[in-house]
């Protein structure tokens, strides 16, 4: 059975989810359809990347991934399916895809253009549901559209390192369920920089001096027990593999979270510096 994932930024208040659904089945009645997410803020590209980029890797290879977050095609913003990783993606042209192609080269890229075909009135979302349910039915990606050799980059989603290699700059691009934020500063460019040496990911409270290996290790005494550490800030690379900054045990609805309370936001500048090896 085929799976069509759904990421979008539609909210679950009004219809659009369920007729998106109901397309879907009418083209396609044997694809089994997956929700990811439908609270992406609206037109937050970055937000979308992240967790497209966070979560695709949980589905079996040639899953189809339909993201209708900015999706209106435009002068600016065609609509593209890139084939990466044996999974495929359905989206705008706008950068949401970037983040997955600085990890690994995509196997093939196609700028859709059936749009002529579908009948007259058909929306944007029309033509996503037409070319979702032909991949997963087997079609070929040649026959929706034009094979093309690169996606739009987007700076904001990439995190930079340095001139002298001392620092890196990334950025939060997402804020989850507990108020922990996300940043773009991946695990792989921290370890190829650092080389070992102490650092500090600045803050505009105190400095955090140790990314941890899990949430839990925050607590570092066995002379007390783990909810004493409730409220202390940590560090840890996330299961996606970006560092993330959080209060352990948070509740952003009562005592606050990382984002609340240390006022961090979407796109807030995260710097990380690299001291020197002692010997």
């Amino acid at each position: 059975m085929s799976i069509i994932t759904l990421t979008t930024d539609y909210g679950l208040k009004d219809h659009f989810v369920g007729a998106l659904k109901g397309k879907i089945l009418s083209e396609h009645y044997e694809a089994k359809i997956i929700d990811i997410s439908h609270e992406i803020d609206p037109f937050n590209t970055a937000e979308a990347s992240y967790i497209i980029s966070a979560s695709y890797a949980s589905f079996p290879k040639g899953t189809v991934h339909l993201i209708g977050v900015d999706m209106e095609a435009n002068k600016e913003n065609r609509h593209i399916v890139m084939q990466w990783n044996d999974h495929y993606f359905i989206a705008a042209d706008n950068g949401i895809l970037s983040m997955l192609s600085q990890k690994i080269i995509p196997q093939k890229i196609v700028a859709i253009n059936i749009h002529g075909l579908l009948p007259t009135g058909a929306a944007d979302l029309d033509v996503f549901v037409k070319v979702a349910c032909h991949i997963s039915k087997g079609g070929l990606m040649n026959v929706i559209g034009k094979e093309i050799s690169a996606i739009k980059e987007v700076t904001h989603l990439h995190s930079v390192t340095a001139a002298d290699g001392n620092s890196i700059k990334g950025n939060v691009i997402y804020i989850d369920h507990f108020g922990n934020v996300v940043t773009n500063i991946s695990k792989k460019q921290f370890i190829e920089v650092a080389k070992g040496r102490p650092y500090e990911i600045e803050l505009k409270t105190k400095n955090i001096k140790t990314i941890l290996p899990s949430y839990s290790a925050v607590a570092i005494s066995d002379k007390y027990p783990i909810k004493s550490y409730e409220g202390e800030k940590l560090a840890i690379f996330n299961e996606a593999g970006f560092l993330e900054i959080a209060i352990f045990r948070s509740n952003p609805a009562t005592t606050g979270c990382a984002a609340s309370l240390l006022g961090l936001n979407h796109r807030s500048i995260i710097n990380i510096v690299f001291g020197t090896v002692k010997i």
